[in-house]
């Protein structure tokens, strides 16, 4: 053995090894519905945005007549559900303590993540023109996404009813549907 090579197989003895941290990766944020208390949708989200918590509430407007006047007004979509964006158990902790929030929809309260899609479908029907009408909550039939026209690339599930051919948006998590009558609109089988 040389003397070069016996000094780095001494240095490499008397250096201790510099201990390599492990590459945390960062967690990925993910929707989640929230089951909140009746009528506490609105504040619910206010607060959670206070919090710098990304949140989605679908509003539809009625007019609602009193006796004496009549008032547009803005309602949940989804009564006693509002949504949310977050990652970690942190966050989830900061979601859990607002008040209002009944917890998280999901297996064990856990909390079920919402795909992307799902929520940008609805984003994309309630702030379109197009008009849409709530529908039952359906889990069985084809899946289909349209291809032309102003809801170019939404996807659901194509029913047909009274001889109109509907598209179904379903959120899973909170069984809850919208739909949208598509005659007219070019559709294909995802």
């Amino acid at each position: 053995m040389s003397t070069h090579s016996a000094a780095l197989e001494i240095s490499r003895l008397l250096i201790p090894a510099v201990p390599t941290e492990p590459a945390v990766e960062p967690q990925l944020e993910h929707w989640y519905a929230l089951h909140t208390r009746p009528r506490h949708e609105k504040t619910v989200i206010q607060r959670l945005e206070e919090r710098g918590i990304a949140t989605f509430l679908p509003l539809v407007t009625e007019v609602r007549r009193w006796s004496d006047r009549k008032k547009s007004v803005e309602f949940p979509l989804f009564s006693c559900y509002a949504f949310a964006r977050f990652a970690g158990h942190a966050e989830r902790l900061q979601v859990l303590r607002v008040e209002g929030v009944l917890g998280l929809v999901g297996a064990h309260g856990e909390g079920a993540s919402i795909p992307e899609a799902e929520i940008e479908a609805v984003r994309a029907l309630v702030q379109g023109s197009v008009p849409w009408t709530a529908h039952p909550f359906l889990e069985i039939g084809q899946r289909v996404r349209i291809r032309s026209g102003a809801l170019n690339g939404l996807e659901g599930i194509l029913v047909g009813r009274n001889g109109d051919r509907t598209l179904v948006i379903s959120v899973n998590a909170i069984q809850r549907s919208l739909a949208v009558r598509v005659e007219g609109y070019e559709v294909e089988a995802v």
